[in-house]
C-alpha cells in the first residue's frame, strides 16, 4: 500500500535552511534531513564554497533531496561604480552557484543606505537597475532572483526594501519567470497590509520562496539573530500559510532560523523540534 503523501502532518514541503542548524557540517545536513524524512534544504554560499559547490551539488543530488533555494545575492545599492561593478560580478556568481546546485531560486537581501546616504528611494532604483542586468542572466541559466523584503529595522544597513509591497513594486518591472519574491514570516507578520500582497504576489506569479521563523521579544543586541523557534513568538503560521495556499503555491515551505540558542543545541532534537511544530503549527 503506497503512502498517502497529502494526509496531514505531511513533510513533502517542508525544506530545512542550512542556518537552522547551523553547527551541521553539509553531510551532517544531508544526513539529518533524510533520516528526519525532510526532502528539501536551503542552502547558503559561504558553506557550500567552502565545500565546493560541485562536491556540494552531488552530496545533495545523492541523498535524494532538494535544494529548495540559495542564499544569498543582492547588496546593489551602492553608490561608486566600482562598488557596483563588483557587486553585480559577486551576483553572476551566485546565480553560477544556484545552477549548479539545482535550485532555481536565488534569495536576493538587496542592501542597505550607503554610508553618507539618507535617499531610501534612489538606493531602490540602484537594485532595479542592477535587477535589469542581472535577471537575464540568470534566466538563461534557469535561476529565479527573488527579492526578500526585510524587517524595517534592517532598512538603514541591510535592505531598503522593507514590504511585500516594495518588493512586488520592483519584481513587477520584469518578467514573473525572472524576478519573484520572497515570503518571510519573520520580516512580514506585522504588516497589515501582508494578505493583500500575498493575493497579488499570487496573482502575478511571483511567489519564489515561502520561509518560516518566528518573532520573540527582547531582540539580542544586534538583531540579526534573533529568530525564534517556531512557536515561540508573536507569529501566526498557519494564517500565513493558508493565505500563501489560497493563492496557489505548492512550492516548499522553508525553516529558516538564526538562533544561537538553537546552534549550541543537538542539530538532530532541533530537527526534530521543527518538524513537530512544523506539523502542529503551520499545517
Amino acid at each position: 500500500m503506497t503512502e498517502d503523501l497529502t494526509r496531514p502532518g505531511d513533510l513533502t514541503r517542508l525544506s530545512l535552511n542550512q542556518e537552522t542548524i547551523k553547527q551541521w557540517s553539509l553531510p551532517e545536513l544531508a544526513e539529518g534531513c533524510v533520516k528526519a524524512g525532510v526532502p528539501g534544504v536551503g542552502l547558503w554560499r559561504a558553506p557550500v564554497q567552502e565545500y565546493g559547490v560541485e562536491a556540494a551539488a552531488r552530496l545533495i543530488r545523492d541523498a535524494g533531496l532538494t535544494v529548495t533555494s540559495l542564499c544569498r545575492g543582492g547588496f546593489f545599492t551602492a553608490i561608486d561604480p566600482a562598488g557596483r561593478a563588483a557587486a553585480l560580478a559577486d551576483n553572476r556568481a551566485a546565480i553560477d552557484e544556484a545552477a549548479t546546485l539545482g535550485t532555481d531560486t536565488l534569495i536576493l537581501v538587496s542592501g542597505g543606505l550607503p554610508p553618507g546616504s539618507r535617499d531610501l528611494f534612489a538606493a531602490r532604483e540602484r537594485i532595479a537597475d542592477a535587477l535589469a542586468e542581472l535577471a537575464p542572466y540568470a534566466a538563461d541559466r534557469g535561476v529565479r532572483l527573488a527579492i526578500e523584503p526585510l524587517h524595517p529595522m534592517y532598512a538603514s544597513d541591510r535592505c531598503v526594501v522593507s514590504t511585500l509591497a516594495q518588493a512586488l513594486d520592483l519584481a513587477e518591472r520584469f518578467p514573473a519567470e525572472q524576478v519573484g519574491v520572497v515570503v518571510d514570516t519573520y520580516h512580514l507578520w506585522w504588516d497589515d497590509t501582508v494578505a493583500t500582497q500575498i493575493t497579488r504576489a499570487g496573482a502575478g506569479g511571483r511567489l519564489a520562496s515561502f520561509q518560516l521563523a518566528d518573532w520573540i521579544t527582547p531582540l539580542p543586541e544586534g538583531v540579526l539573530l534573533g529568530r525564534g523557534q517556531l512557536g515561540d513568538g508573536s507569529v501566526d503560521f498557519r494564517w500565513f500559510r493558508e493565505r500563501v495556499d489560497a493563492t496557489g503555491f505548492t512550492g516548499p515551505i522553508e525553516v529558516e532560523i538564526f538562533n544561537p540558542a538553537l546552534w549550541a543545541r543537538n542539530g538532530a532534537e532541533v530537527l526534530a523540534e521543527v518538524v513537530d511544530r512544523y506539523r502542529t503549527l503551520v499545517l
